[in-house]
């Protein structure tokens, strides 16, 4: 992968469907837009900027939503209620006649997920995809009770203003996974006995256990449950052991669990109904009688009475026939009024009205629109959407297009303002083949999907199938999607809400279902990220042309590639004249990454990786200079003026190469390996006559590594690929785990692990726990950070300087291990950035801390607290530990590990530098086949 690709992409993270801006579109040359051009399409709003509003100024006002006045009607051919209006009757009628038949499919989103194996009660770390559809996420089931999908937050909105503090979010998870959705219900002699028709819920984490409709269930409390005291049990009492089915939905439990615990009342009930999914919500019928007085002579009689009165009035007083508010809907009506009472000072007033209308939208209309918002799209067939909280799917569709959140696609609409290939998308194989078929005929041949889309594009653009449109509707029907102006808003939301591209809504869900829990922490707010409009409308043009860069390199689009580079370059070199008056505060380190600057350093430094594979080492060279005369502060200096040295060379100006090696070796901002690198050219190229002065870091940089090298036998000895052997125990092993064996047979008896940096950034998130999250102003801005904002600055050191050095003093007085041993208990599961719980174990850390011991330990948690970024990779393969007595005394080493044809790299040199001179045992264990004998 080139260079800075990753981390790019990492920048970017959930890529924007809406089409570029024409600003953007006229900046990068592009072609004029066409409808089969997507990137190219023209947009005088995009979102991003005050003409963003201007689209949703005709279609988001609170009147186009509210005053949905006209009469709804039932089309005769489907039966679902339209709105009466000639022009919606007639275009549903033509859709309803063209496909005969109306298909519903349903759909699952990420809101609906079904792990393949129960959550343990030990949270681990999953690994998920921005996209909405995953590998992960494959397994999902419409059942998954909605109203719980997400989870809510119990602080206060409005409580994250500048100038205040506010405490780190309370998890309260609910007592099952999934929601309730109650039939209204019926009262039969509310003095004595209450019907009450319901659901299980969360039968997905329980056996899959058979049942028929009128099934015998039976009900236990749970007060034990540590997600809600008032659960209670649904059990099959047809079974022998009475299997659990589930749980009674939270809202009965909690005005039910008093009586049942008081013994005031009986219950009992039945299966009425199946859910067409096995994981679904299962209708039954509660019957429940009040207890006679007998039975409660050690109770309060009118304690009694004011329980099942206050019982009784909440059951007739609900409307049940509906579902409740779902969570995930809750969540992202949170998300929104979070964003706008921390950040409204960067959204204009019409889009700040836009984003007001979603709350006035009904609760099918808000749904509808986050299941859609989620998926991956961009476009859905609107008959195949169903869902079981969305009650009236047209009148949805109807209020969400009125509103401007959606974009819809019929028979009567102009095709040609979309992108055909994105419309395509939603034909299946089968159904674009049937298209292909009435086509004029030709030699092609097409069985998959790309050749039968490139195909009916071409028929498409040279005019052949004219009415391709229309042969596609008549297929699909009535197409949604998420309009430009909600999408654009919405990504700014979501963006603005995490702070990176990395998080989505699917962080709500990790934390529901006690796969991540967050640190306590509290956000001391001051300064805002962004603190003017422009500032983010920058740093949004800036993603978008990260995005336009990375989907150019995907598909081979080397011209613009070269585009989105000279359009950086021009908007960098500007940025630091318009940036001078920028107060001090704004220019704390954290706060850069969220500019627009630090964006087009990112893409002009893929851009030199991309020249240097080409071997267009001119254009490299001018793209570093740009980046050193422009970028004063900032890590990734070394790397720059490194790359600029040796491209230098490549074009054979050696002393100007030297010149910038020179200079990168004395700058502040170059460190670790990078600055060992420039170092060691200095030394190489400056021999007599070019320089007669030997550096002063000279006898540094050549100092001996120790080597020990031992032999195995090679499975493989193919160049580029990688070193397997045949391990001391017979098993085939790579060069690391037969190392391990190596030390722990012969080399002395040694145990270790093969973790690199892993192990150390461990211990360090553990022993630096309560440094990381100190109480310091603006570094904690959001509720799902896993590590302060600063963290890889200098600031963070300097910030937190006292109660930093009171932790390492206490590590060097010998107390390493108790503050480890506390630190596990008090955090285990918590996600805190570097820190591996699966990995380690509580036993194997211990007894590094104990082996490395308190002086080396706190030096080297010192050096990065100091210098986090820098030194957070490159260290020895293996750490290895032993104990030399009986009474705990024991010795570590690091090693790193080298097949017979790899080198140490810059930044590992700089490492074991380090190391050895904080007093570690550290050496290169080199790896060669072993040679033949006579």
């Amino acid at each position: 992968m080139l260079t800075g690709r990753e981390s790019l992409v990492r920048l970017i993270g959930r890529r924007r469907r809406s089409p570029l801006p024409a600003s953007l579109v006229a900046a990068l040359s592009l072609p004029s837009p066409s409808p089969s051009t997507s990137l190219a399409q023209a947009d005088d709003g995009g979102g991003s900027g005050e003409a963003a509003g201007g689209e949703a100024g005709s279609t988001s006002g609170g009147s186009r939503v509210v005053g949905m006045g006209a009469e709804w009607v039932v089309c005769p051919v489907c039966g679902d209620s339209i709105r009466g209006s000639d022009y919606c009757v007639n275009t549903h009628l033509d859709m309803c006649l063209t496909r005969g038949t109306k298909r519903k499919l349903t759909q699952s989103t990420l809101l609906n997920f079904q792990f393949s194996k129960k959550v343990s009660a030990e949270p681990t770390i999953n690994n998920l995809n921005n996209e909405s559809e995953t590998e992960n996420m494959k397994q999902i089931d419409e059942g998954l009770s909605s109203d719980q999908a997400f989870f809510a937050f119990d602080s206060e909105i409005g409580s994250s203003k500048a100038g205040t503090t506010i405490s780190s979010p309370t998890w309260e998870l609910p007592t099952v996974a999934t929601s309730c959705s109650f039939d209204e219900c019926a009262v039969m002699d509310s003095s004595t006995v209450v019907v009450v028709d319901t659901v299980i819920v969360g039968r997905r984490f329980h056996e899959n256990i058979e049942l028929r409709e009128d099934a015998d269930i039976t009900f236990m409390r749970d007060p034990q449950n540590a997600k809600d005291p008032d659960a209670i049990k649904v059990l099959h009492a047809g079974s022998e052991c009475e299997e659990m089915l589930g749980y009674l939905p939270r809202d009965l439990a909690k005005v039910l669990a008093p009586l049942v615990d008081k013994h005031h009342v009986e219950c009992e009930g039945s299966v009425v109904g199946l859910h067409e999914q096995q994981f679904g919500n299962v209708p039954i019928q509660i019957t429940i009688q009040k207890c006679k007085s007998d039975n409660q002579r050690n109770n309060d009689p009118n304690c009694c009475q004011s329980l099942w009165e206050n019982f009784v009035s909440i059951v007739k007083r609900e409307n049940f026939r509906r579902p409740h508010s779902a969570r995930y809907q809750t969540n992202f009506n949170l998300m929104i009024a979070d964003v706008m009472v921390n950040h409204a000072h960067v959204f204009s007033d019409i889009e700040k009205s836009f984003l007001a209308s979603f709350k006035s939208l009904s609760d099918d209309g808000q749904r509808l629109f986050i299941r859609i918002y989620t998926r991956k799209g961009p476009w859905f067939r609107k008959g195949s959407i169903s869902y079981q909280e969305i009650s009236d799917l047209e009148h949805a569709v109807m209020e969400l297009e009125l509103a401007g959140y959606i974009d819809m696609l019929s028979c009567t609409i102009d095709p040609f303002e979309y992108d055909m290939k994105e419309i395509l998308d939603v034909l299946s194989v089968p159904e674009m083949k049937e298209i292909l078929k009435e086509l004029p005929k030709d030699n092609t041949i097409c069985t998959r999907r790309h050749e039968l889309v490139s195909t009916l594009l071409s028929s498409y653009r040279n005019g052949t199938c004219a009415s391709l449109p229309k042969r596609i509707l008549k297929w699909t029907g009535t197409c949604i999607r998420i309009s430009k102006m909600a999408d654009e808003l919405l990504w700014r939301i979501q963006r603005l809400f995490f702070l990176n591209g990395d998080q989505d809504l699917s962080s709500f869900l990790l934390v529901e279902f006690g796969i991540v829990k967050f640190p306590d922490y509290v956000c001391s707010i001051s300064h805002r990220i962004f603190q003017e409009r422009n500032d983010l409308l920058e740093y949004e043009d800036a993603i978008r042309v990260a995005q336009v860069m990375d989907e150019s390199l995907d598909n081979n689009k080397m011209d613009l590639v070269t585009r989105c580079i000279d359009l950086s370059e021009n908007r960098l070199c500007i940025m630091p004249k318009r940036e001078n008056t920028i107060t001090p505060e704004r220019l704390r380190s954290f706060f850069s990454r969220f500019s627009a600057s630090w964006v087009y350093s990112k893409i002009l430094t893929l851009g030199v990786s991309v020249y240097e594979r080409d071997r267009r080492y001119e254009d490299a060279v001018r793209i570093l200079k740009t980046l050193l005369s422009t970028v004063a502060c900032d890590r990734r200096r070394g790397y720059w003026a490194l790359r600029l040295s040796i491209d230098l060379e490549h074009m054979g100006r050696p002393n100007e190469s030297l010149s910038t090696a020179e200079g990168g070796a004395t700058d502040p901002w170059v460190r670790a390996g990078s600055k060992f690198a420039l170092q060691r050219r200095v030394l190489r190229l400056s021999k007599p006559p070019r320089r007669w002065k030997v550096p002063s870091y000279a006898d540094y940089v050549k100092r001996n590594i120790r080597e020990v090298s031992i032999e195995g036998r090679p499975l493989n000895c193919e160049t580029g690929a990688k070193n397997v052997f045949y391990g001391y125990d017979g098993e085939l092993c790579g060069v690391e785990q037969l190392a391990l064996q190596y030390y722990a047979d012969e080399g002395g008896g040694w145990q270790g692990t093969h973790s690199e940096g892993s192990i150390w950034m461990t211990i360090f998130g553990l022993l630096m726990w309560d440094v990381m999250f100190s109480d310091i102003q603006d570094v904690f801005q959001s509720k799902f950070q896993t590590a302060p904002l600063d963290l890889g600055t200098d600031d963070f050191y300097k910030s937190r300087e006292n109660i930093a050095e009171s932790q390492l003093k206490r590590i060097r007085d010998g107390m390493a291990e108790e503050m480890l041993i506390s630190s596990w208990e008090l955090h285990q599961g918590t996600s805190c950035q570097g820190v591996n719980w699966a990995r380690y174990s509580l036993t194997d850390l211990r007894a590094v801390v104990a082996c490395v011991g308190g002086h080396r330990l706190a030096s080297l948690l010192r050096h990065l607290a100091v210098d986090y970024r820098s030194w957070s990779s490159g260290m020895p393969d293996l750490l290895l530990w032993r104990f030399l007595d009986e009474r705990g005394g024991g010795e570590a080493k690091l090693v790193e590990v080298k097949g017979p044809r790899d080198q140490l790299s810059e930044q590992q040199r700089a490492w074991i530098l380090v190391l050895m001179d904080f007093g570690f045992d550290v050496e290169v264990c080199k790896v060669s086949p072993v040679t033949k004998r006579r």
